[in-house]
């Protein structure tokens, strides 16, 4: 194993100036979700001219594919992002897991040659705002796949993360427009409905449990200062740290505007987006395999932080699936916000690079490891049917 994690490394390091270009024109190019048309063109034709087996198109979405390598089971999946930001660009670093999985997946080849079964690259379209993953999922895109894999970039090495279940919230309240100067008594104010409804989340939050979150903005307040609005909207999203209470907070959370709705006399519509984001299971047998094969690269790699800051991730539907881990690299120092230009910057600077390359190797090497031996493969399993 210690020769064939070798050769993983180096063919990492001879693909390396072609996966920066890869990496620096996705990040140079920033698609928004499921408008993915030139990463997906630039990263198939990277696999297809590497020996993959393309898929375009999967699941009835454009901009999502699979590159396989390999034939049967067991099917390793490295899974791949892409999408940016709206006006902030790659600001998670989505071109930096992208890099990392064609890299990984191209440097596994060594291991499919050897030991047999499959890896592939799942390209996964709009993880940032509408859950890519959970549409491929409930299509059946991972029903035969036996593990699944991504590192996402961050300010530190972390084996294993943490990711809030979380649901999208669309709100709207009619009123009736009026003078609001000469005739404010025949109107109703659709934004003062929405203002209460604020406070009363402001209010709910006292009594959520730890790690719960609840956060919103107005989209719609009104057309002048002198029309009583007639019309205002909202899109909240609620978090929890696990499926079950999620479910227990949406009624709460409804409540609060509905409370608005017979204090103003708007009239309320609301809607709950398709999508649901599920909290992530970390696999720690496939956590700790990652983390060893960092050591082996140099890098220092804690199981866990109970300072780090998380959110919500599509993952974390997969992660319910099938055994999977999504542990972070780091590409900047500790004090940059994820989500901010500083970070857009670190994914396309030398730390950015070397974060992609030596996420590559492990990712591959863990390929390697779990081919290699059908009884750890076993015992990730074993681990996932315990509920772990």
């Amino acid at each position: 194993m210690e020769e064939l994690k070798d050769s993983i490394t180096s063919s990492v390091e001879r693909q390396s100036q072609q996966l920066s270009e890869l990496s620096r024109k996705i990040h140079d190019n920033p698609e928004l979700g499921f408008r993915e048309t030139k990463a997906v063109a630039w990263l198939t034709g990277y696999l297809e001219g590497n020996g993959f087996r393309l898929e375009r198109g999967i699941c009835e979405l454009a901009t999502a594919f699979r590159a396989s390598y390999g034939e049967g089971r067991p099917v390793v999946a490295i899974l791949a992002e892409y999408d940016a930001l709206p006006k902030l660009g790659h600001a998670c670093g989505h071109n930096i897991i992208a890099g990392a999985a064609a890299g990984a997946a191209v440097a596994a080849r060594p291991a499919i040659d050897k030991f047999g079964g499959s890896v592939c690259v799942i390209g996964t379209p709009a993880e940032e705002i509408y859950g890519g993953k959970v549409i491929i999922a409930n299509r059946g895109g991972f029903n035969d796949i036996d593990t699944a894999m991504m590192v996402h970039p961050g300010v530190r090495d972390l084996a294993t993360t943490q990711a809030l279940a979380a649901r999208q919230l669309d709100v709207e309240f009619f009123g009736r427009a009026a003078h609001a100067a000469a005739r404010p008594e025949m109107g109703i104010n659709a934004l003062d409905a929405m203002i209460l409804s604020f406070t009363a989340i402001n209010s709910l939050r006292q009594h959520i449990k730890d790690g719960a979150r609840i956060h919103g903005v107005i989209t719609d307040g009104g057309e002048a200062a002198n029309i009583v609005p007639a019309h205002s909207a909202a899109t909240f999203i609620v978090r929890a740290r696990d499926n079950a209470y999620l479910e227990e907070l949406r009624p709460k959370v409804v409540d609060c505007f509905t409370g608005a709705a017979v204090a103003t006399g708007a009239r309320l519509e609301h809607k709950w987006d398709d999508v649901s984001y599920a909290s992530l299971r970390n696999n720690l047998t496939l956590a700790r395999l990652f983390r060893q094969n960092m050591k082996y690269l140099g890098r220092k790699m804690p199981m866990t932080d109970p300072d780090h800051a998380f959110g919500s991730t599509d993952m974390g539907n997969v992660s319910h699936l099938v055994p999977s881990i999504h542990p972070f690299i780091a590409i900047a120092p500790r004090d940059v916000l994820a989500h901010s230009p500083e970070f857009a910057a670190a994914a396309a600077s030398d730390a950015g690079r070397k974060g992609m390359l030596d996420a590559a190797k492990a990712l591959a090497m863990t390929v390697a490891d779990l081919l290699a031996s059908p009884e750890l493969l076993g015992k990730v399993r074993e681990e996932f049917e315990r509920g772990e």
